[in-house]
């Protein structure tokens, strides 16, 4: 078995602001034909909600703000074209998508000169391209000309009928451009990444046109002294990214678990994600069964449950078997460095969607983002058709932000919900998987019923139904979700659980007053084990005798 050496130090180290999971299932392996990809815009910093870029013609001369997305510092400017499309957040209006993820990689290659910052180059481009290798040839084309100004990136790029991987890297500030694999994930087959470069090896000469990749991928490397191999050898990801504990275990770990679950045979990869031991792990598997867009949901919410990873099962999860872990990642005891796993649902999720992508639909429902605003694990999904003109007021831009509370922001009140169960999770989480099923439950109900008879109405017709959707789920699941927080407030108020009647009603002793209230404890019988071995007689129950 063939393994490489990798630190042991500097386990989540790579400067990473956004660090972001995207996944993917192509058509074939998908129960309605579509092609289904997911992103979580996890930022510390980063306020859920749904940006929107109106459709433009603009007369020669028109120069567009490239302003970088991390940080909103201006960047410079280039040409605009003659017509832009119309976004919804990642999604444009012909149904192309455009998701991320960060890996850094040999930061030497970051061109401080570039003006095309990864989001940046995802906007421009979902403002430009009709489908996915449109996308690629403006994306690659736009960091040739101005310079790409961040480090090493995993795109998803997909339209209804193919969806495609490229990972990307600039070449420094003394050379303009990147270099780059883009594959086109097969029929079938599910695929993703998660701040690592995932292409390995691949074809050198693909007759079917589904890997290309920039002329000088392998060369620049040589040149660089990156590489000395041959050319049949030569891997884009541990070239670019050599891998270390953390970009295994923070990160290919995460596509892993959702290979895992849904592939037979996975463990096999273990040794790679414990170790970088052979085999490496594949950029796509087979899955046993077709998936549908409820299957990548709930994989959002992922937090290794039922691995060998399972964050509800160690003593870090709490007495309250809390699947999180704050920041920092990397703690020292004793002198030995240890970590917390890094799942694919996190707190600090911004915003996150499903995006599925279906070309028997007609045009203005050929792309459905399931759009969700903070934590992915108890957000709802809500559907935002790429005919949506004007995005609902809870999930819009400048209804609040990260520092200024707004009862109508739909990423303000799932952070009411969210923040209440980190402190008592297995107690909470039943009470608001209840109104997050019924929630999304319906607006799937909704979804099915108008697909049903989309081929029957007009572009108009569509177009007025689409709106009204998404606007009366981003309405209903804000209100739902404030009326939720409340309820979690006083049901679960100073430790103790209040006992409801049948109906949900909080139950009264007869006379007016509040029952007296179940006291919920703790959930986990480890955590007194804890306390004893830590205090050891001194809690300890004893028996006391005074004589006369």
């Amino acid at each position: 078995m063939k393994t490489i050496i990798i630190s042991a130090l500097a386990v989540f180290t790579p400067a990473i602001s956004f660090a972001c999971t995207s996944l993917i299932a192509a058509k074939g392996a998908t129960k309605d034909g579509s092609v289904l990809v997911t992103y979580a815009a996890d930022s510390h910093s980063l306020f859920g909600e749904l940006y929107n870029q109106p459709a433009a013609d603009h007369k020669p001369g028109t120069m567009r703000k490239v302003v970088e997305w991390d940080t909103g510092r201006p960047l410079g400017e280039i040409p605009e074209v003659p017509h832009t499309f119309k976004t919804l957040g990642n999604m444009n209006e012909h149904g192309l998508v455009i998701a991320e993820s960060t890996w850094g990689g040999r930061h030497e290659l970051l061109d401080t000169t570039g003006i095309i910052d990864y989001g940046s180059l995802i906007y421009i481009t979902l403002q430009r391209a009709t489908n996915a290798r449109e996308a690629i040839k403006i994306m690659t084309d736009l960091v040739n000309e101005y310079g790409y100004a961040s480090e090493g990136e995993s795109f998803s790029i997909a339209d209804p009928d193919e969806v495609w991987i490229m990972d990307l890297i600039g070449k420094g500030s003394k050379e303009k451009g990147a270099v780059w694999v883009a594959r086109r994930v097969p029929d079938g087959y599910i695929a993703g990444h998660a701040n690592q470069p995932r292409i390995h090896t691949f074809p050198l000469n693909d007759p079917n046109g589904e890997t290309i990749y920039s002329p000088d991928v392998i060369s620049f490397a040589r040149e660089m002294g990156y590489y000395d191999g041959s050319d049949e050898d030569f891997s884009f990801s541990l070239t670019y990214n050599p891998v270390d504990f953390g970009t295994l275990r923070g990160c290919d770990a995460r596509i892993w678990a959702y290979f895992n679950k849904y592939a037979s045979g996975i463990d096999q990869y273990l040794p790679w994600i414990n170790q970088a031991a052979d085999p490496i792990m594949p950029l796509w598997v087979k899955p046993d069964s077709l998936l549908d867009a409820n299957d990548l949901k709930w994989m959002m919410r992922d937090h290794y449950e039922n691995t060998p990873f399972d964050m509800t099962q160690d003593i870090g999860a709490g007495p309250f078997r809390v699947p999180y872990r704050w920041r920092p990642m990397n703690f020292k005891v004793e002198g030995e460095e240890y970590f917390h796993e890094r799942a694919i649902a996190t707190q600090q999720t911004g915003f996150s969607f499903v995006a599925r992508l279906k070309d028997d639909l007609p045009e203005g429902a050929k792309g459905l983002l399931w759009f969700g605003t903070d934590d992915a694990n108890t957000c709802v999904y809500m559907p935002v058709y790429c005919s949506v003109d004007s995005v609902p007021f809870q999930i819009a831009q400048g209804n609040g932000d990260m520092n200024t509370i707004s009862w109508d922001s739909n990423f303000w009140v799932n952070n009411y919900v969210a923040n209440q169960a980190y402190n008592r999770y297995s107690q909470m989480i039943p009470d608001i998987r209840k109104v997050q099923a019924n929630l999304e439950n319906g607006a799937e109900m909704a979804v099915m019923e108008f697909e049903k008879n989309a081929s029957q109405m007009t572009p108009q017709q569509i177009a007025q139904e689409t709106q009204r959707m998404a606007d009366y789920w981003a309405k209903k699941s804000t209100e739902d979700y404030k009326t939720l927080g409340d309820f979690l407030l006083v049901k679960f108020m100073d430790g103790n659980i209040k006992k409801q009647n049948d109906d949900g009603s909080f139950k009264t002793n007869g006379y007016g007053l509040p029952a007296n209230p179940n006291y919920g404890g703790y959930d986990d019988q480890r955590y007194f084990k804890s306390i004893a071995d830590e205090t050891g007689d001194r809690l300890k129950v004893k028996e006391v005798k005074r004589e006369k």
